[in-house]
């Protein structure tokens, strides 16, 4: 029986939720289509690499990747930002390719690469349905995408070659899988989006009016969460107290990413920011103000050409000033294609004392102070990797581990903290919260990824929750190594919803059993062809109570008429003798 494994990320780590999510959704078709998720990747008949290009290494671990896969001589579809953006890259020869919008024709490509077929699927008009079947990384988190590509033209960014320009799904298609992953038991909702501020421009509607659908929908006992993802000043500069009103509702963690990048205009500049540091400053200053608690996640890059030393001044003052929890830091990598490839680069050496310099000042900071003893609510959704802790958030998603049964797993409950750390807090446990949407069990949480508590070393960030996603945004990653990301010199602590993993593997596919499907038309629809497919290839273990009862009244029937007819056999010889 054949086996496919995924290659996506390496960890859900710099906030690429994007990605993640996309690799779910894949995930989800494929199995849906009969192939099995394991962790064996040493006999899989095909790889699936899942891609960001949001950094140069991000491709160059990819191409590693490539060649270990060419090498072992296995069939290899490419998925993602990189092939989209790079269509032409000579690793990509001989290697079929789904692009970031044809994600929902993913087992159409592994079908005929699986058959010896080279297929391209990059160009598409609309954007993939959301209701694919899906595999959740973690079965109570759902990485709902609002919108793809984005307004900005950051000089830095390559993304958007990849993704393009904004495109927003519908309030009401969002809406729709809002209700149907809250009684599917999701506990928390992360809006995806490279930015999530962009929102709605290109079809008449805006981020608050999105939020305060999405709100009216949450269950009002708090037992699913929202988090904002990422958003760039510039576009929520005209709406900062409507989102600051949502921010402010129960169902909603009070915690926002905004990158600011730099703290001198003119670096801002030079990327192509399109706004100021004094914008910023409006945001975090206006944002802190109305929302009670507010926790605010920022990014900076380090060296970007032509930074001179009163610049790298300007940007160490600003988070000085601000003080603020979670700053993502990053050297800066230029991108193939992009204008900041062809600036005047700053000495590689003055580019790693910056960033060094940056997180030594960040992680003098002690944001923590005077939370011990205090009882906050938290949301559970994940185990640490020590076995020993459960991770929760509070309000402000500050990271709280708890010693706690794995059934607490989607739940909330009353904490005390009880200690204090750079990257989170301890907490016990006083009081479960109960909920009417609770319907956590021991065998649920064996399904899920274990993640790291922020005490973890081994990886860098500067900060103590994930950011969300971001394609304009190279800070906006945390520093560990994704699929082609490499390691930032500044301290980045990682974070407890990265998936901890010793390798690259993020799910084998087992083959089903049936052969494998005649190829397809190109306009023949894939959730038809899928239904199909189902109905063809369905197996005995999969049938339902109605078909079970009619098999069975067929046989009792089949016997009663043996019965008869031996009955009236044994009559008639006993009449002739």
């Amino acid at each position: 029986m054949s086996e496919v494994v995924i290659w996506p990320e390496k960890k859900l780590e710099r906030g690429r939720k994007k990605s993640m999510s996309d690799s779910e959704y894949m995930a989800g078709q494929l199995s849906a289509f009969g192939y099995l998720l394991s962790d064996n990747p040493e006999d899989a008949d095909l790889w699936l690499i899942n891609t960001c290009t949001v950094k140069s290494p991000s491709q160059s671990a990819m191409d590693t990747l490539i060649t270990k896969c060419k090498n072992a001589k296995k069939p290899l579809v490419v998925a993602g930002c990189v092939p989209q953006g790079s269509r032409d890259l000579k690793e990509l020869e001989g290697v079929s390719i789904v692009g970031v919008q044809q994600i929902d024709r993913v087992v159409e490509v592994v079908e005929e690469t699986l058959k010896g077929h080279e297929v391209r699927l990059l160009n598409r008009k609309t954007l993939p349905a959301l209701d694919l079947p899906k595999v959740r990384k973690n079965k109570f988190i759902e990485i709902l995408p609002i919108n793809v590509g984005c307004l900005g033209a950051c000089t830095y960014c390559k993304t958007k070659h990849a993704r393009g320009h904004l495109g927003s799904y519908t309030v009401d298609s969002l809406v729709k899988r809002v209700r149907s992953v809250i009684n599917e038991g999701v506990r928390e909702i992360w809006l995806s989006s490279e930015d999530t501020g962009a929102y709605g421009r290109d079809i008449g509607v805006n981020l608050p009016i999105l939020l305060n659908a999405i709100v009216a929908e949450l269950p009002p006992d708090a037992s699913t969460m929202l988090r904002i993802g990422m958003t760039n000043p510039p576009f929520i500069l005209e709406h900062l107290k409507e989102i600051a009103k949502v921010l402010s509702h129960p169902c909603v963690y009070s915690f926002l990413h905004v990158p600011v990048q730099s703290g001198s205009d003119a670096i801002l500049s030079a990327m192509n920011r399109e706004y100021t540091v004094s914008e910023f400053r409006t945001v975090v200053d206006t944002l802190t103000e109305l929302v009670p608690g507010m926790q605010i996640a920022t990014d900076i890059i380090c060296g970007f050409p032509g930074e001179t030393d009163e610049d790298f001044c300007e940007t160490i003052n600003l988070i000085k000033e601000y003080n603020l929890p979670q700053v993502h830091i990053s050297q800066f990598y230029p991108r193939p294609g992009t204008p900041a490839a062809r600036m005047k680069k700053v000495p590689s050496a003055i580019v790693k004392k910056r960033s060094r310099e940056l997180t030594s000042v960040f992680e003098a900071f002690t944001p923590y102070n005077g939370m011990e003893g205090r009882v906050e609510r938290i949301w559970i959704t994940e185990i640490a990797a020590d076995g020993i802790h459960l991770v929760g958030h509070t309000k402000g998603y500050i990271q709280v581990l708890v010693i706690a049964p794995e059934t607490m797993l989607g739940t909330s409950a009353m904490a005390k903290i009880t200690s204090i750390g750079r990257w989170s807090v301890f907490g016990e446990v006083i009081e479960t919260i109960s909920t009417k949407h609770h319907k956590t069990t021991l065998e649920d949480t064996l399904t899920r990824d274990k993640v790291s508590p922020c005490s973890n070393t081994h990886e860098t960030c500067a900060c103590s929750t994930e950011p969300e996603s971001c394609a304009c945004e190279l800070g906006s990653c945390k520093g560990a190594v994704s699929v082609g990301d490499e390691v930032d010199s500044s301290r980045n602590i990682p974070l407890p919803e990265e998936p901890k993993r010793k390798n690259l593997i993020e799910w084998v596919l087992r083959r089903r059993k049936s052969q494998v499907m005649p190829k397809r038309e190109e306009t023949e629809n894939p959730i038809v062809t899928e239904r199909k497919q189902t109905l063809a290839g369905g197996r005995l273990d999969e049938w339902g109570v109605v078909d079970m009862i009619l098999v069975g009244g067929i046989l009792i029937s089949t016997f009663t008429i043996f019965g008869l007819l031996f009955h009236v056999g044994s009559t008639t010889l006993s009449s002739s003798w």
